[in-house]
Order: C-alpha cells, then structure tokens, then sequence
C-alpha cells in the first residue's frame, strides 16, 4: 500500500486545527505549526452563527462544542438606543477561543497529529502539501479589534450588538458565567492600557453607557486583548498554495461568521487535500481545485458583508438604519441568509 503524502499546515487557530483533525482522522500524516501556545485568548466574537450540522459531523467538532452555550436572541443598539430584537433562525453557539483552541489542539494530538507551538514560521514559500491557515493578514487599516472577557454584566438578550461613531461592539454569553465583549473601532488617540483600553475607546465612540456597564463589571486582565491592522479584502487565489481562514478572506466581524467561515474553508479543502494525500491529484490539481471551491462557497457571503459593512461603522449611514428599523423595513431574513 502506498504511504499517504504528509500535509504541513502553518497556523493552529481554528482552520488549521479543525483540517488537521479530520486529515488525521483519515490516516493522513499532518504537522501544523503555529506561533503561539495552547490555551489562549484571541479577539473573536466567540459566538458562531450558521454552523451547519454537516460540517459539525464531517470535521468532528460535536465533542469539542460540548456546553457550548445556545443564543437565540439578538438586541441592537444604534448609538445607545434599543434598535431592534432579532430572533436568530438557528441558535448561535457561544464559546470562547480559550477553550475551544485548547481543545483542538488536545484532540488533534490525542489523533496523532504533530503539534509544534512556539514555533514562528518565517519561510512562507509554498510547496506540496504546505497549506496556509496564518490567520489575519496584517496591513495599512485603520481598524483596530479589542476583547475582553467579563464577570457580573448583565445582556439585555443572548447576544448584543452596539453601533457607535465608527465602532460596533459584541456581547455574548460564554462558558462559565463569563462575558465576551468585543469591538472593531477606528484608531483615535486613546492613551489608556490594558484592561483600560477597550472602555476607553468606547467611551471616544460615544457609548458612555455601555461603558458604564462594564465599569461595573468585573475584567478578566489576562482575557484583554488586541489586533491592529485589519483588512477584510479577500486574498487573491494562488496556483500553488491553499489558504484557508481569515488568511484566505476576514469576514466584517458583525456576520457572527468568522468562526463558521474558518470551519467550513476546512471542510471545503479536505477533499482536494485528501485526493492530494491519497496520490489521485497533483499539488496545482489541488490547489485549482480548493481554492475554486472556496471561492464558491465563499463569494456571495463577503460581497454582501462588505456591502453592508459602512452602514454600521459610519454615522449618518447608521441613522439610516435605525430609520429602516423602526419603520420594520430591512429584510433581516434574507440579510441573514446571505452572510451565512
């Protein structure tokens, strides 16, 4: 019999990980390396939206989504003022990356799998079998993510939603009785540190009440984190290399999708993974074939995103669609659909 080709993967978040997973779960030789180390905190959401069933059982995430907290309810604010509240079609799965990350890496290891944290890969050129999930890709962007984790605030529902002047933050209940909050904001000259730093900047963004709140909460420090330099264009495809995740395209934060997105970029690239593993297609066969699948999957939902995206960063933009909410006429429905 002949011996599977070996896939390297650069990049252990949650693409990297869950592909890793299922290739060794198909006998396939796999070693990701990534950066960091296991636990950790990254600013995400933590909730996931439009996760289908399929993907959960074809990836084999059903054991490591355990307790995953149900949201099925959504309350937007538009510049301090209840807006709307949106009933989610199917319930969001609410987990942090702290634990959700850890217990990837724990079962792709317990599968077999190579794990190597701490490890910086500075040679990114491609090659057969090397596949690209490096997350984020970082650039000239104004926008900045800031998360920290919360004990002691109370959501008006499941999940929260706030648009301030140039900002929109997310709330969502994670494991433990513990608060994700998470915003994307311009960069202003905001001076404060640390645990400061997000309630700073929502104070500039003009969500004083929401900043409010989380003074009365309590701030896990370890849990503050940030990112710098994000860029939602999606990256052109390359004949010679697969990338999967936020290093293929980063979904606009609002969709609830970047989770779900980094999943099933992982599912869509097994197949032509596993025909590469298997010696039934060359690496440009894989490569063509991957990333026009994940192209298919994948455009439709990030042209709308990026669509929609300035109407809630931008203030007169937002207004309007308050305006629209009030008077019950944006289709959330096939808003939905379309971004996930």
């Amino acid at each position: 019999m002949t011996p599977l080709r070996p896939i390297e993967i650069i990049g252990g978040g949650l693409a990297g990980l869950s592909l890793g997973l299922a290739l060794r779960r198909a006998g396939v030789p796999v070693t990701i390396l990534d950066a960091g180390a296991y636990p950790r905190h990254r600013v995400c959401g933590e909730f996931i939206t439009g996760l289908a069933p399929k993907t959960i059982g074809r990836l084999g995430l059903a054991p490591l989504l355990e307790g995953a907290l149900r949201h099925r309810e959504v309350a937007w604010f538009i510049n301090q003022a209840p807006a709307r509240i949106q009933r989610l079609p199917s319930p969001a799965l609410g987990i942090s990356r702290h634990t959700l990350d850890a217990r990837l890496a724990a079962a792709f290891v317990a599968a077999g799998g190579e794990l190597r944290p701490r490890t910086r890969v500075t040679d990114l050129a491609a090659g057969p079998g090397r596949v690209f999930a490096t997350g984020r890709r970082r650039g000239r962007s104004a926008w900045l993510g800031l998360k920290l984790h919360a004990r002691g605030l109370t959501l008006e529902r499941d999940l929260e939603l706030h648009l301030g002047g140039d900002c929109y933050v997310g709330l969502a209940r994670i494991e433990g009785g513990a608060v994700n909050v998470c915003g994307l904001f311009r960069q202003r000259a905001v001076t404060a540190r640390g645990a400061g730093l997000l309630p700073a900047y929502l104070r500039a963004a003009g969500l004083e009440a929401l900043g409010a709140r989380l003074a009365g909460a309590t701030i896990d420090a370890d849990s503050c984190c940030a990112v710098a330099g994000l860029s939602f264009d999606r990256r052109a495809a390359a004949s010679d290399r697969v990338w999967l995740g936020d290093a293929c395209a980063m979904i606009p934060p609002f969709t609830g999708n970047g989770m779900a997105m980094a999943f099933q970029s992982a599912e869509t690239a097994l197949g032509p993974l596993l025909a590469f593993a298997r010696g039934d297609s060359n690496w440009t066969e894989t490569c063509r074939a991957a990333n026009a699948a994940l192209g298919d999957r994948f455009r439709l939902r990030l042209a709308s995103a990026n669509a929609l995206h300035p109407f809630l960063l931008q203030p007169r933009r937002q207004r309007w669609l308050a305006a629209l909410s009030r008077a019950r006429l944006l289709p959330f429905a096939p808003l939905y659909a379309a971004l996930h």
